[in-house]
């Protein structure tokens, strides 16, 4: 093979010039750079792709001792120095190379190249450089070439693999009672064998979406899931052809609904993926119990409906250039994972839809991650989303020996869940939430006992023994049955993995900076004691499963929510969730002029309306945490230059927080707190009284002159017949003066109902500040300084004349 660097006599190989176009906050970036914190070895490459379909790369590392000019042509495998490597007929715009790095120093850079020959078809891109740090967690991924050579290609695949399944049968003879088998059962198996065979879904009147037959035909959907995949399991396990013959009626039956009808991926995605796994199984766990004419049947149909959400996940959401779709990235885990293992080396494509998951999976994902394990969308979300990467990641573990779990953020994430969504809480943090206001759902518990057996992390085992504890008997509602089946997960975690002795969990307060996310948690473990507070100032803004709800926060204590987010998430697009939930007058936060923070249907909008977290640090005696939501608000604000939110949560007891909003004109400030029941309202103070719980809040300062405070309970702009039967929320809205320059302090103070507290406070607002000093009961003093600005006023800008000028 020629040398890339090589000339002939009339062109040269590197004709093609390559474009590095600026990246959008949409897309995928340049990474990683000088700006990137590298938190595994090897580093993951990502860049934005050339507009030409069918484009291969060549991927080039060296350390930066090394001369620019040393660079070889290199083959489909690896060629490598000590000091310089290259990878080529890369057909994707993300990599994760197959080994790891010495600590040091290093440069990257990228190119065309020819698919064929692996030869560089264009000039290199910029140079980048990166840091490989001491210590840093090793996950390389294997090369396409043989990275399934080891896998078993007879049936089944999934979950377990023929000689697995021999041993495991031979087990629950011994001990129907093993890993929970005989409860699978009883409870999960032999009851579909009572139950009819399911028909085509009929779809939506008109076919217009309907939120109830959206809902119930999923859930329907899902039992499809389960009639196939348990009976064919129970059969195969039992050797009992009853079970076996029975699978098969439901699932040749599925096979033979239209693919492009109401259950295709374009008529509604979450029926369609359904569909998609529940033939994958039958098809996997069946396919000996089936004739030719059968398997060809059934494999038709799973490829199609496998290809259309593959051709939609790659071709049309286009998520290795945009990666923020919600539904198209989890489509990755609970469809092509499993459907693609299923049809390894049966279909020409699923090879090819296998790498492309693996590949992102390892790389890319998670687009609404941090490196801390924080989660954009929220707990919720963070629920959903972990719940079918966790299944695709126990399925590539089983199968194909790769292990998605040793990812620093699947190490962490855990965390997410545990210090913004405590099992006792129902309204006490952010994002959509199909529970309605109940309890947590159950499978959050589920997911930390997933990560308990994968990290060792005894809280997470807490947290799941907790949440059994405290939500029992929900099992069969909508959020829960309609995604998942307990019986089997339980059966599922008994065999594959350890279990796991829960310890309390710690006090304190987690930062997940690069979502915006912070999470205290006092006496987790004790709900007489307990207080959780989160707040939310997220670069991720407004979009997707998230709200116009930077620099708010939510409160809860001593066994009861207390600062709530308002509103019920009914279903996606109602106006519930679009004209109130997803607003900022739904959270505890601040209005500007009566305008919160972009939150609708553009994409590119609700990520420019973004928030950080600027601070957020253990000060021994109080947490404090500073929230920057400028960029939230100047978008429907743009006379807005700054919004600030500073938080202190003092001796563990009381809560002072200041807001501070600069703006080029006067405006006005509504600051909002949601309770679930009305307060007693004073000209400076307020007070809720729960069943378990209250606070009292007081605003003790204003530099722009003292609040109008007011409440009103309900949900204005709301469709009524969404409501029906629900409780009504209250909201107080304390409205401050208008001028340029506010900086509003409020001091809010969470107690058992058993034994109310009182803070004691006074100002001296002499100077140039003014300083808030508080004591407690024990004497305990704290001060907060709030700086004065003196301009409250609008600014009068001088013009200048011709003479003034000369």
């Amino acid at each position: 093979m020629l040398n890339v660097e090589q000339k002939s006599a009339n062109q040269t190989t590197t004709a093609i010039r390559l474009e590095e176009p600026r990246a959008g906050r949409l897309t995928i970036g340049y990474a990683p750079d000088e700006s990137t914190r590298v938190v595994e070895n090897p580093p993951r490459f990502t860049w934005l792709p050339v507009i030409e379909d069918g484009a291969h790369y060549v991927l080039q590392i060296e350390s930066e001792t090394q001369s620019e000019t040393r660079s070889k042509t290199r083959s489909k495998a690896v060629e490598s120095a000590a000091d310089h490597w290259q990878f080529t007929g890369l057909s994707l715009n993300f990599f994760t190379p197959d080994k790891v790095f010495a600590p040091g120093r290093y440069q990257w850079s990228y190119a065309l190249c020819d698919v064929e020959t692996g030869e560089r078809l264009s000039n290199w891109s910029a140079r980048r450089s990166f840091e490989i740090t001491e210590g840093l967690p090793k996950t390389p991924l294997a090369m396409r070439e043989g990275r399934y050579q080891s896998a078993s290609r007879s049936h089944p695949r999934l979950w377990m693999t023929a000689d697995r399944l021999n041993g495991f049968r031979k087990e629950v003879q011994q001990d129907p009672h093993r890993y929970t088998w005989s409860a699978f059962l009883e409870k999960s198996v032999y009851p579909w064998m009572e139950r009819d065979v399911m028909a085509e879904p009929a779809g939506y009147p008109n076919h217009q979406r309907v939120a109830d037959i959206w809902r119930q035909t999923y859930i329907d959907c899902q039992e499809l899931i389960y009639a196939i995949r348990h009976l064919a399991i129970g059969g195969k396990v039992l050797n009992d052809k009853a079970l076996l013959e029975r699978a098969k009626a439901w699932l040749i039956s599925a096979a033979n609904w239209n693919p492009e009808g109401t259950t295709s991926r374009a008529y509604t995605d979450e029926w369609a993926f359904r569909v998609n796994l529940a033939l994958a199984w039958g098809y996997d766990w069946l396919y000996d119990e089936m004739n030719e004419v059968e398997r060809l049947q059934v494999r038709n149909a799973l490829v199609s409906r496998t290809k259309e959400t593959a051709h939609h996940i790659i071709n049309h959401a286009k998520i290795q250039l945009f990666p923020y779709d919600s539904h198209a990235v989890r489509a990755v885990s609970a469809v092509l994972i499993p459907a693609s293992i299923a049809l390894l080396d049966e279909t020409p494509e699923a090879e090819q839809w296998l790498n492309y998951s693996v590949d992102f999976l390892f790389t890319v994902y998670s687009p609404w991650g941090d490196d801390d394990g924080g989660w954009a969308e929220g707990p919720h979300y963070w629920m959903t989303g972990m719940a079918y990467l966790i299944d695709a990641a126990n399925l590539l573990k089983s199968y194909t020996d790769i292990d998605l779990y040793q990812r620093p953020f699947l190490q962490k994430t855990g965390d997410f869940a545990l210090y913004t969504k405590a099992p006792m809480t129902r309204r006490a943090t952010f994002g959509d939430d199909s529970t309605m206001g109940d309890l947590p759902a159950v499978k959050l518990g589920y997911n930390l006992r997933q990560f308990a057996g994968v990290t060792g992390n005894g809280a997470y085992r807490w947290y799941y023994d907790e949440i059994r504890r405290t939500n029992p008997g929900t099992e069969k509602a909508f959020y829960n049955w309609g995604w998942w089946d307990f019986n089997f997960d339980e059966l599922v975690y008994q065999t594959d993995f350890p279990e796991i002795e829960a310890t309390k969990p710690a006090d304190g307060m987690r930062c997940f900076n690069g979502t915006g996310w912070v999470g205290i948690q006092k006496d987790l473990a004790d709900s007489n004691n307990h207080i959780q507070f989160v707040m939310k100032s997220s670069p991720y803004g407004s979009i997707s499963h998230s709200h116009g709800d930077q620099n708010a926060f939510c409160l809860a204590a001593f066994g009861e929510d207390l600062a709530i987010q308002s509103g019920y998430y009914v279903s996606f697009n109602s106006t519930m969730h679009q004209n109130w939930r997803r607003q900022t007058h739904s959270k505890n936060a601040i209005l500007i002029d009566g305008k919160g923070q972009y939150a609708g249907k553009d994409k590119a909008q609700a990520m420019r309306s973004t928030g950080r977290i600027l601070i957020a640090e253990d000060r021994a005696d109080h947490y404090y945490i500073r929230g920057d939501a400028t960029a939230a608000y100047q978008t429907m604000s743009p006379h807005v230059s700054s919004v600030l939110r500073d938080v202190y949560f003092i001796n563990h007891e009381y809560f002072v927080i200041v807001d501070s909003i600069d703006a080029d004109i006067a405006v006005g400030i509504e600051w909002l707190l949601h309770a679930q029941a009305p307060m007693t309202l004073g000209d400076t103070t307020f007070r809720y009284s729960g069943e378990r719980a209250g606070f009292y809040g007081q605003f003790l300062w204003s530099e722009a002159g003292l609040p109008v405070v007011a409440q009103n309970s309900g949900f204005p702009d709301v469709d009524p017949a969404e409501i029906e039967n629900l409780p009504v929320s209250t909201c107080l809205t304390a409205r401050f003066p208008s001028a340029v320059r506010h900086r509003i302090a409020t001091l809010l103070v969470p107690y058992p109902m058993s034994a109310p507290r009182r803070i004691y406070s006074f100002l001296d607002d002499q100077g140039y500040d003014c300083d808030l000093y508080f004591t407690d009961a024990d004497d305990q003093s704290f001060k907060v300084v709030v700086p004065k600005t003196f301009n409250v006023e609008p600014s009068v800008t001088h013009k200048s004349t011709s003479k003034d000028s000369a």
